[in-house]
């Protein structure tokens, strides 16, 4: 990939076009306001042939020159790892991401991620911020299962965290909890933070906790645990599993937020039985509505067809 150069004239109908990044970011939003300030700063843009800062004034007449880098290669390798992709265009990807894979390389997972398998699968990946690598908008964990989005260039990653961050985006989860709730309905607006007892636990009595809510709907009961609908508003970590363990309800095979003993099932759980079944939101470029579904994967069903076929858990452990 070569450098990109752009050239503008600020035209005389701007009579005050304002401050130079501001100005950038509306005539060129492929990227962010963050990634023209890092290249006027690198001396990559000037102003009629001169340096500038990110807060240099503009005048009509100004002649503008942006030279963009290609972005560097990621340090993180690429991997032949299939993927359940449920939408893909130049801008994003939609992954329905099978449990037990880790989306972002981490120690003691620097391989076998989604991103590793993403940057395989992308082919047109335009780069964010200066490395040639997917933008991960969220996240799902390790043993969630569902529908992951990743932006392929900067201009759709901001878009897309935006809508995130004010939260335009909606999120509806499929979840097997034990018990049976009290309530067809409900909401739970507890704010999570991390657990001051376990670091690796989030929890609704943190003493810094932030806004959580969470809206859950039953689908069904069983005799020893209720299937649930669960909108979420806010994208905190281990959000559904910590809300529904607060309402003493913990998702079914979470063995962090369930620590008693629970009534065998007909098939075992062997992984949290969490799915993200349903998104929605505004494609960060063309601006249309893109709502996907991804339907409950096996290991999940088989645990459900179960239930159906016994009339539920029988016996505990």
């Amino acid at each position: 990939m070569s450098s990109e150069l752009h050239e503008w004239i600020v035209p005389p109908e701007e009579y005050s076009p304002g401050r130079l990044d501001r100005w950038l970011v509306a005539h060129a939003p492929e990227h962010s306001r963050a990634k023209w300030q890092e290249l006027i700063r690198g001396g990559q843009v000037t102003v009629n042939g001169q340096a500038a800062k990110p807060n240099h004034t503009l005048r009509t007449g100004d002649g503008i020159r942006a030279v963009i880098p290609p972005p560097l290669p990621t340090e993180v390798a690429a991997e032949n790892i299939p993927l359940n992709v449920v939408y893909e265009d130049e801008d994003l990807i939609v992954i329905n991401k099978p449990p037990g894979m880790v989306v972002h390389p981490a120690p003691g997972h620097a391989g076998g991620t989604l991103v590793n398998a993403l940057l395989h699968h992308v082919t047109d990946l335009q780069g964010i911020g200066n490395e040639l690598r997917p933008g991960i908008v969220h996240r799902l964990d390790r043993e969630t299962s569902g529908l992951l989005v990743a932006a392929k260039h900067e201009r759709a990653l901001f878009q897309l965290a935006r809508q995130f961050k004010a939260r335009e985006v909606r999120k509806e989860y499929v979840a097997l909890v034990w018990g049976r709730t009290r309530d067809i309905r409900g909401t739970i607006a507890e704010p999570i933070g991390r657990d001051p007892r376990n670091r690796k636990k989030m929890s609704t009595r943190a003493p810094a906790g932030r806004a959580a809510v969470s809206h859950f709907t039953v689908l069904k009961r069983y005799e020893s645990c209720t299937l649930v609908r669960v909108t979420i508003e806010t994208g905190r970590t281990h959000q559904i599993r910590v809300h529904m363990a607060h309402l003493g309800h913990p998702v079914v095979g979470d063995t962090l937020y369930s620590r008693r003993s629970h009534p065998i099932l007909p098939v075992p759980a062997t992984r949290q039985l969490l799915h993200a079944e349903k998104l929605s939101f505004t494609h960060p470029v063309t601006g249309m509505e893109i709502a996907l579904t991804a339907p409950i994967p096996e290991d999940f069903k088989r645990v459900l067809d179960a239930l159906d076929a016994s009339g539920g858990g029988k016996g505990t452990t």
